[in-house]
């Protein structure tokens, strides 16, 4: 038998091979449009931070007066000592918000969707899920035990077809905004559907809450489905509310059985309450500064109608996710180091996260960019491009 690192080594060796290694830069800078990334100063189009509130005054004070009531880490589960005030407030808040019933907090999205889809189903039911759903939802479905299906990406006839196979309960899981491609569900068309079938409705709206909505009340809000028509809302506070954790929105039955069933929530620490504290002054600023949506359509369209121009390969979304089309590995990775050399950073993804041979680059904008920064990442695109043509 080969040695643990003899064997694993290979495995490395392959996906450098492959073009496929991922590497951690690190970061030295608060998060913003420009940021210090392995000490080099950089114009940054890869954060989820879309409304430019990671590092916001308001949202910065409240952690730290939080910080110097309740200390830096919560102890326990909130089952035990670890559910503070801040906490509670905070679920009161994104309850009110969201124009559901309660709301549950988690430590991580991914613990949410693994929490959430795993204390509904198990064995004998089944789990409908889109193709290009995140990997915490096809997770939160292995580790539930049920049937799983995958229908085609937001198709709502393939859904239906799906939906005819037994299952003692039926779940359909769906993101909200795709994450790599920045397209919407067609949630109107899904919820219908699952009227039709009895079947449960789950969105994960990670990258629509806060964005999506004139209020920021993500894909439920700009879909307008109440809380009978989607009854399991989760969301994400680490991306365009710039902090950390997930929640759950729904009925109080949904939140007090999730509290008593749902093993991640039980057996994890409570999320600090100092980020519970900032959270809250984030959901304030979401509501109270519209500008920072309006601001970030306003980049998109100036971004899409530059990249229309160079002849680039865009993804059909409106959403603050713009990815660019690249297909190559290897080409993804070359174009991606030639920005980085003019001192700009975007997201190259490949498999597994997207399918193969669709590797493209993932451009994110925030309420920090300028219009003037767009015109520069074109610029930079178009030098790329020119010199790493994709083939």
């Amino acid at each position: 038998m080969a040695s643990l690192d003899d064997e694993l080594g290979q495995a490395l060796h392959q996906r450098q091979a492959d073009h496929l290694y991922r590497q951690r830069r690190q970061l030295g800078s608060p998060q913003g449009a420009r940021v210090i990334l392995d000490g080099k100063a950089v114009l940054a189009f890869s954060s989820n931070d879309y409304l430019g509130l990671a590092s916001h005054p308001d949202v910065v004070a409240a952690f730290k007066q939080a910080a110097d009531r309740y200390g830096v880490g919560s102890g326990a589960s909130h089952l035990i000592c670890g559910h503070s005030r801040e906490h509670h407030a905070l679920e009161e808040e994104l309850a009110a918000f969201t124009g559901r019933d309660r709301a549950l907090t988690f430590s991580t999205g991914y613990m949410a969707n693994l929490g959430i889809i795993s204390a509904l189903v198990g064995k004998g039911d089944l789990v409908l899920e889109d193709r290009l759903n995140h990997a915490s939802l096809l997770d939160g479905g292995l580790l539930s035990g049920a049937r799983i299906q995958r229908y085609l990406h937001s198709d709502t006839v393939s859904l239906a077809q799906r939906l005819e196979l037994a299952g003692n309960r039926k779940l359909v899981v769906t993101d909200g905004v795709f994450s790599m491609d920045g397209d919407l569900a067609p949630l109107q068309d899904i919820a219908a559907v699952c009227r039709q079938h009895g079947a449960w409705l789950m969105v994960d709206d990670a990258h629509g809450f806060g964005v999506l909505g004139e209020r920021g009340g993500g894909i439920a809000e700009d879909a307008g489905l109440d809380q009978q028509q989607l009854p399991i809302l989760m969301g994400t506070l680490g991306k365009a509310l710039g902090t950390s954790g997930a929640f759950v929105c729904g009925s109080a039955t949904l939140i007090e059985y999730l509290i008593q069933f749902s093993r991640p929530y039980i057996y994890t620490t409570a999320m600090p309450p100092a980020v519970a504290a900032a959270t809250r002054a984030s959901l304030k600023l979401v509501q109270g500064e519209s500008w920072r949506r309006e601001l970030l359509q306003v980049l998109v369209t100036r971004f899409r109608a530059g990249a229309h121009q160079l002849g680039l390969q865009l993804m059909p979304s409106q959403t603050p996710i713009q990815p660019v089309m690249i297909g190559s590995d290897a080409d993804c990775m070359a174009i991606g180091q030639q920005l980085w050399q003019h001192n700009i950073h975007v997201g190259t993804i490949r498999p597994p996260t997207v399918p193969n041979n669709t590797a493209r680059l993932r451009i994110t904008f925030n309420a920090n960019h300028s219009e003037a920064d767009v015109d520069t990442l074109l610029s930079a695109l178009a030098t790329a491009m020119a010199t790493h043509a994709p083939h």
